[in-house]
């Protein structure tokens, strides 16, 4: 009887972390970094459960419950750098988009000390849907194994925090159905512009989880379009 306890046990484990995963390195110059060196450990680093709540301080890096020790990369403006998934599979399966948030750490503050609160957030990178009036609706990120981004040139000299987020809306029809994938990577950005990044805004809020792009059935009635959830990349194309 043990036995069997044990195996039922064991596959519901492996249905728990079945599909889910983490972001643990960065990339940056072509080179991928050690697992959760430049990134700070999420909590699900080893479930690689999603968090779905929104209202949670743990929208921001979802590290709450993990004492962070990360070291920070240096990146130039105008660089493109990116983050790995690892997962079961290692890749982003479920349909979804991604954003990608930046937020400068305040003056005299290092970054490591941070911890992202406050309407600091702009917005500078996302894979959205791609939809064609109601016939279909496709998701170009699903399958990644990696997202790569322009830091963008304009931003100014000094030390951020990069937030990295998959929402898959593979069960998103009901209100906190959506799962969000988080992590934070910790860079201090060299040879900076003279931009101002915006629109900023804060999480918890810059999402109330009834947004067209996060409450939504993928699958019937096929949605006509889809809005992105979040502010506009900055900068402006």
């Amino acid at each position: 009887m043990k036995s069997f306890s044990a195996l039922v046990a064991a596959i519901g484990l492996v249905a728990q972390v079945s599909a889910h995963y983490v972001w643990p390195q960065l990339i940056s110059d072509g080179t991928t970094t050690a697992e959760w060196d430049y990134v700070r450990q999420s909590n699900n680093w080893q479930t690689l459960n999603p968090m779905t709540d929104v209202t949670s301080s743990d929208v921001r890096c979802y590290d709450s419950a993990e004492s962070d020790t990360s070291s920070t990369l240096s990146v130039a403006a105008g660089s493109t750098i990116g983050f790995t998934v690892s997962g079961n599979p290692a890749n982003l399966y479920h349909p979804g988009v991604v954003n990608v948030y930046m937020a400068q750490a305040p003056s005299g503050t290092d970054v490591a000390d941070f911890d992202g609160s406050g309407d600091v957030w702009f917005k500078v990178y996302e894979i959205s849907a791609v939809t064609d009036g109601g016939s279909t609706i496709t998701f170009p990120a699903t399958g990644m194994s990696s997202v790569n981004f322009p830091v963008p040139s304009e931003t100014p000299t000094g030390q951020y925090i990069v937030r990295i987020e998959h929402i898959a809306l593979h069960v998103a029809s009901t209100y906190g159905g959506a799962q969000f994938y988080i992590a934070c990577g910790q860079v201090e950005v060299t040879d900076g512009g003279s931009g101002t990044p915006g629109p900023l805004v804060a999480f918890p809020g810059a999402y109330t989880g009834y947004e067209p792009g996060i409450l939504i059935n993928i699958n019937y009635p096929i949605p006509a379009n889809y809005t992105q959830p979040g502010p506009a990349v900055w900068p402006a194309a």
